[in-house]
């Protein structure tokens, strides 16, 4: 909603969006943050951010450490991720089948679904080699960056998904993460031919993923599927041959139940 139409919205309390804006201010770069840090990230002042922050702190949003005054994330953070997840009627249908593809091949698997012009990871199967952060729920990323992005735009109209393409921003997480709008406008014309969609250091270096949409019960994207491996130890075409039909029957198995 822009700035406008709240404006014209007599329904919209600018306190409370201002409040949820303290909320937002943490992310993995940002887990524990000053006033004067909030004040910068939410672009409050600092006297409207000493009293959101003290608000917050006093309902249970936000610990606070006496010591150096530092504010961070309470346990209600996880509470609104599990009511959240309960509610997701794609995340309850998909898990069982997500549990059986990680355990079938022992590789990473993930569910991301689209959020705006990023994609949200809500559900996440770790193996072995996993990082703590590819183990926690919630991380949200451009989708442009993803495959798993990629594989959802390209079950969009043409116009829509060159739209997305045109206009949804990208950010760079190695060296070779792409930057380049029409190569990422092959990747997805390529994944819309054929069903899925590959990518290779776009978020890790040696990483590959591979990912399948989930189409709802309106033919739109819901969500995707993703696998991702090392490099080290995977090529494209094992993964095409070992991985890629058991990710499109688990897309394929989900989409159905979704619908």
């Amino acid at each position: 909603m822009s700035t406008a139409d709240r404006k014209q919205d007599t329904l919209f309390v600018n306190s409370l969006a201002k409040g949820l804006r303290l909320l937002e201010a943490f992310d993995e770069e940002h887990h524990s943050l000053g006033l004067s840090e909030l004040a910068k990230r939410t672009g409050l002042d600092k006297s409207a951010t000493q009293r959101f922050a003290n608000t917050l702190h006093q309902t249970g949003y936000l610990m606070k450490d006496e010591a150096t005054r530092r504010f961070r994330p309470s346990h209600k953070f996880a509470e609104m991720a599990y009511a959240y997840l309960w509610s997701d009627p794609v995340v309850q249908l998909a898990m069982p089948k997500l549990i059986e593809l990680s355990g079938r091949l022992g590789e990473t698997i993930n569910m991301a679904e689209l959020s705006g012009s990023d994609i949200v990871y809500v559900a996440r199967i770790p193996c072995q080699r996993t990082t703590f952060a590819a183990t926690l729920v919630g991380r949200r990323v451009p989708a442009l960056n993803t495959s798993g992005g990629r594989a959802i735009l390209a079950t969009l109209p043409e116009t829509e998904r060159r739209a997305c393409i045109e206009n949804w921003p990208l950010t760079r997480f190695t060296p070779e993460t792409t930057q380049d709008r029409d190569r990422i406008s092959e990747l997805v014309e390529e994944a819309a031919h054929l069903g899925y969609s590959f990518s290779r250091n776009e978020l890790i270096l040696k990483e590959i993923g591979v990912a399948a949409p989930i189409i709802g019960a309106d033919g739109r994207p819901v969500a995707a599927v993703h696998c991702s491996v090392s490099a080290y130890h995977w090529t494209r075409e094992k993964v095409e041959q070992d991985i890629v039909p058991f990710l499109l029957d688990t897309a394929n198995s989900i989409t159905p139940s979704v619908r």
